[in-house]
């Protein structure tokens, strides 16, 4: 039987800022988003970690994109900062009922917790399991306590299905590689050395490809998204690395 190799790596930015240099490098009609989703096939949207938007929001955001372009929507604070996981369904529910105006464009969530968030089995599980019984998509994890990166927290991001994120700068020598389900892999490149500003040179950008590569060979869905987006490095970066991508 021939293997099935998932489709290329999605890479894009958090947000579709567009910086005035690069707009030569895009359509010259249409709104920042409608131009961006012309190059690049993802996006995570990073503000409905602050605020909600209106799920008649998440639907125009939707129109604006191509059939095959998605959307990875970071779960609010609510959820993950003030409740930090416990009895956050409420709040969830109500999040939820608005990105699913994304429709088929929505991609993954992304729930990344605050670095003093130590792992908790029990509250871990629960969380899991609400959220499974809620949505059926993609789902990845960021933590950023020391205490998840062992085998008990592993096991039960894999029962679930969620992957963990693999984030740069790395904060510790175990949080080095993605983790959780092996089926999903998703990168949250902030720069370095100066977070949100710093660019990526070329080699680390082809070292990362490289990885992204082997992923996907070995059946995992891959996500890159480019957080280095204070300088307007990101969008750069993000187009050097599809394109070492799909030379390939």
């Amino acid at each position: 039987m021939t293997s099935i190799i998932p489709e290329l790596p999605r890479i894009g930015c958090a947000g579709w800022s567009l910086p005035r240099a690069l707009w030569p490098e895009f359509p010259a009609e249409g709104s920042h988003l409608e131009r961006y989703a012309q190059r690049f096939d993802a996006v995570e949207i990073d503000t409905s970690f602050y605020r909600p938007h209106r799920r008649e929001t998440y639907e125009r955001w939707a129109t604006s994109t191509p059939d095959g372009f998605r959307f990875a929507v970071k779960l609010p604070k609510t959820i993950t900062h003030e409740r930090r996981l416990a009895g956050a369904m409420p709040a969830f529910d109500e999040f939820l009922a608005q990105a699913e105006g994304l429709g088929d464009r929505l991609g993954c969530l992304v729930v990344q917790l605050p670095p003093s968030l130590a792992f908790d089995a029990d509250v871990v599980l629960r969380f899991l399991a609400d959220v499974r019984q809620r949505h059926a998509g993609p789902v990845v994890l960021e933590p950023r306590h020391r205490s998840w990166f062992v085998p008990a927290a592993e096991s039960l991001l894999s029962r679930f299905q969620v992957g963990r994120v693999l984030a740069d700068p790395v904060l510790f020598d175990e949080a080095a590689a993605p983790g959780g389900w092996p089926g999903l892999v998703y990168l949250r490149l902030h720069g370095s050395p100066r977070r949100y500003w710093s660019a990526y040179d070329d080699a680390l950008l082809e070292r990362l490809a490289t990885r992204l590569r082997l992923a996907r060979e070995e059946g995992a869905a891959c996500w890159c998204i480019l957080d280095n987006t204070a300088g307007g490095e990101a969008v750069g970066n993000a187009m050097t690395l599809a394109r070492l991508l799909q030379n390939r």
